[in-house]
Formats: C-alpha cells, structure tokens, sequence
C-alpha cells in the first residue's frame, strides 16, 4: 500500500508518518463481471421495480414514472462519468472517503468517511427487515404458515457474516446467481408486454417522455411529480459501491470505471424499460388506480405477468423478490465491511487497526469488520424487535431514509471533489477536461442536490406508518451528527496529532500507473 497526498495542505508540511504496515485485501480476487454483479446487486433491480415503481405511478408522476426514470438516469450518468475519471487515479478501498479527502480535504473526506460507513451499516438492517417481510408473506402464501419474522432476519444475517467472511470472488458468484434470475425474471415480464403489443392502451409510449417527467399522476388528489422523481432516484442506490472493489479487483484502473458506467447506463435502460412495459402490459388508468392501494401496488407487475405467462411466473416473482432483495442486503454488508476496515487501517485509533483494520491471512477477506458490521446489524434488528417495531414500515422504512439521505449528500460532495481534485492547483493540468472532470460532475453534483431537496420535502410520505415514530423524528439529526463527528475527529488530529491527521483518506493501492 502507499500513501499519496493529492492536495496543497499536504504539500506544505512536513512529510507525515506511514501508518504501521497495512494489511491489504485480496488482489485480483475478481473481475469485471464480478464487480458488476456486486455493484447491481447493491441497487437491486426487482426490489427497487416493485418497492418504488408502484409509489411513483400512485402518488408520484403516473404514467409518466418510466419518464422520471430516464431523467434520473441522465443526471446520474453525468456524476458517473466524474466518479469513473476519479476511479482512474485513485484505488482504495473507502471510495466516497478516499475521493472526497483527495478532493476536498481531510475534514470534509473524514466527515463523509463517517457518514457513509453509517449509511451502509443501516442499509444492511433495512434490507433485513424487507427481506424478512418478504420471507413471512412467501411462506404464508405458500403453506398459509406464520412464523416470526425475526427468524429470517437472523438467518440472513448469520449467511451475510458467513460468507463475507471468505474470498470476495464467492460472495460474488452467490450474488451473480441472484441477481441474473431477478433480472432474467424482469426481463421476462417486460418482453411479453413488448410481444403482445401492450396492454388495453397500446404501449402507451407517451410514458418514457422526458418532459412529461415532471408532470403530477392525472385523477390522483395530492400527487406530486416530486415523489415520482425522488424515488427513481432512490432506485439506484448502491450502483457507486464499485469503487470500493477496486483494491480487490483485476486491472481497477480500467475495470472501475467502465463497471460504474456500465452499471449506471445499463440499470437505468433497464428501469425505463420494465417500468414502461409494467404501465403499458396493465394498461396507463389501471395502473394508476392499482398503484393508489398499497395492498394491490405489486399487481402493476403481476398483473402483467399473470396475464401474459401465467400463475407460475407469479410465483416464481415472488420468490425471486425474496432472493433478490438478500442479495442486496449481502452487498450491502460488503460495503459497511468494506468502510470499516478502511476506517479501521489508518490506525488513527490504536484499537481500530488492531481490530476492524485487519484481513484474513488466507481468505483476504476483512473479516473482522464484517464481523462487527453483523454485530452492528443484529443489534439494531433486535433493538426493532423488542420495541414491537414491522420489519417493513419501520425497520425497512425508516433505515432506508436514514441512509438514502446520507449517501444522497456524499454522492454531492464526491462530485464537487471531482471538479476540485482536477481543477484546483497545478497537479492535473494534463487529466482535465471541460467535460468528463468538471461540467458532468458539477451538474450530477448539483442533481444530487435537487434529489437532497426532494427527500426532505416528501419525508413524511416516504416515512408512510412510522413518520409518527422518535427515530423518523430524529434522522436528520443523526445524519448530522455523523458529519459533525467525523470532522471533529479530522479536526481534533489537525491540531493534536499532524503526523496521524495527513493519513487521514490518504492510504490508496499501489500499482504501475503512478498519481499524476
């Protein structure tokens, strides 16, 4: 491992210490399939489909969803193509905290280094906590048997600790599998709408207009295209957890940023599409009235399917959504695995690097953090539990706010750090580009923020049931206070500890291609 110092500060004072020697990931554990299906596995495709589409045609833009979904594809592109030339000159292993300390200093990187090691942390409970709804309605539907929904909470749990604990390259084949069945399932859907030639009203293709993105569900009280347009975006969460694989992965300087791409341009195509085809196989008015009622929401999709291949492939549906969203919990348990250990191995704190800052000698895995990160999990699931909280409307629901908010405002810090990195100073003058390193980034940036705003405007209908609860109460607040933290530390080493406070997002892999 090295330590390379990007910004002006760094290069005014004294050379700092290397921190005591690093314990590194496992090098070229996988390649550029299996960063793809980790990264689209974050995102989960047939749970972001069927949790957030319906929400988006019954209170949001209507039949205009698949329109909100192109928008945000292209907003998210431009942070993409930033994020990818960023991947091309920094490897390591905390992505967002890496970037953003090379771009926007220690402090602001430290805090965002906080934040989002908090934001994946809760993202693996919340999709806990809709795995384990998923898994109760399955059973029930199948055997008409109720058993508690704790029991599969901690089952998951125990298979995430479990097989983050070896080689990166199985968790990678196990999510490879989930994810093309659940894609595959999608796909299946979608092309018998298309072969049928839609629904009652056609394939309705007014529905995948832009400009009609921002246009309110037609007949629907209270709608608000604003609803429709944030969770689109919340649909993508996950797809920026391709960095973080760098370190793990072959040839990182080429297969990150073409993952990232890929992920971003290839998820939002396939959200157009599926969504479209779901609002075109039902018929446009149909799916606005199912979507209005939470309890018929999910026959948007499997109406469509019932109707064009059959009872089976209802139920295959339902079983995948349950595969599909472990999936997704998995991954995300790799990524709050991944952030503690590279929290944990700049040693800033002695019993950080002795612990979470450690991988196993043969596996090459971060065992101890995924190990804590389980700890961390179960304790909130089970804090859930004993306040007699729903896995769903609470655990899911509120958990997924939490963290939404926190990775919506790094992502916008990670973009302004992009435009810095390269811009400011004299160190990148041969790297920049009018384009890729400063207009893409800065508007993606500035998108992030308009999503930021979106989420604070409808938190209480993104909430549902629990917008009454404490912790809804409290989420910006904890958001907040994770930020604050992480900078108080920066700023608590700055002026106690200089020699500890220029490790700070600095230790990045070392490779043949040297920072330029």
């Amino acid at each position: 491992m090295s330590e390379i110092y990007t910004d002006k500060l760094s290069q005014q004072l004294d050379a700092p210490a290397r921190p005591q020697e690093v314990q590194r990931l496992r090098k070229n554990a996988v390649g550029l399939m299996g960063v793809l299906f980790m990264t689209v596995a974050t995102a989960a495709p047939i749970t972001a489909m069927l949790g957030n589409v319906p929400i988006a045609i019954g209170s949001g833009n209507g039949q205009y969803a698949p329109a909100g979904y192109l928008v945000a594809t292209l907003i998210l592109a431009l942070f993409a193509i930033g994020y990818a030339q960023m991947a091309k000159y920094i490897t390591a292993t905390g992505a967002f905290y890496g970037f953003i300390a090379h771009g926007l200093g220690r402090v602001v990187g430290m805090a965002a280094g906080i934040a989002v090691t908090l934001t994946y942390i809760v993202f693996e409970a919340a999709l806990v906590g809709i795995f384990a709804f998923f898994c109760v309605d399955l059973l029930a539907s199948v055997s008409g048997l109720q058993a508690p929904w704790v029991l599969f909470a901690l089952a998951m749990l125990a298979a995430n600790g479990i097989l983050s604990y070896f080689d990166i390259s199985l968790t990678a084949k196990v999510l490879g599998i989930c994810l093309v069945l659940e894609i595959l399932m999608l796909a299946l859907m979608a092309g018998a709408v298309l072969w049928h030639g839609g629904g009652p009203q056609g394939l309705a293709p007014e529905s995948i207009n832009p400009l009609k993105a921002f246009t309110p569900a037609q007949g629907v009280i209270g709608a608000n295209a604003g609803i429709g347009l944030f969770f689109a975006f919340w649909s993508w969460v996950g797809f920026e957890s391709s960095a973080m694989y760098g370190e793990e992965s072959r040839n990182p300087k080429k297969i990150i940023p073409l993952a990232t791409l890929l992920a971003v341009i290839g998820i939002g195509v396939f959200y157009v599409f599926v969504s479209w085809m779901a609002i075109a196989g039902s018929g446009p008015s149909e799916a606005i009235r199912l979507a209005q009622d939470p309890a018929q929401a999910a026959e948007v999709f499997y109406g469509p399917t019932r109707l064009y291949l059959g009872e089976w492939a209802v139920s295959l549906f339902k079983l995948l959504v349950v595969t599909g969203s472990f999936a997704c919990g998995m991954a995300f348990h790799n990524c709050a695995s991944r952030y503690l250990y590279a929290l944990g191995r700049e040693n800033l704190f002695d019993c950080l690097g002795r612990s979470v800052g450690r991988t196993h000698p043969r596996h090459g895995s971060p065992h101890v953090a995924s190990t804590v990160q389980s700890l961390i999990a179960t304790a909130i699931v089970l804090a859930f539990l004993a306040a007699g909280k729903d896995p769903y409307a609470d655990l899911y629901a509120l958990l997924a706010i939490l963290g939404t908010m926190g990775i919506l405002i790094v992502q916008a810090l990670c973009a302004f750090a992009v435009v810095c990195y390269f811009h400011l100073g004299t160190r990148h003058v041969a790297q920049r580009h009018w384009f890729k390193t400063f207009l893409a980034p800065l508007l993606g940036g500035l998108g992030m923020l308009y999503v930021v705003y979106l989420l604070f405007a409808n938190l209480s209908f993104a909430a549902g049931s629990a917008a009454q609860s404490l912790l809804f109460k409290l989420i910006p607040w904890i958001v907040a206070a994770s930020f604050a933290l992480g900078a108080a530390i920066a700023l608590y080493f700055r002026h106690f500890d200089r020699r500890k406070y220029h490790i700070i997002g600095s230790i990045v892999m070392d490779d043949e291609r040297q920072e330029p």
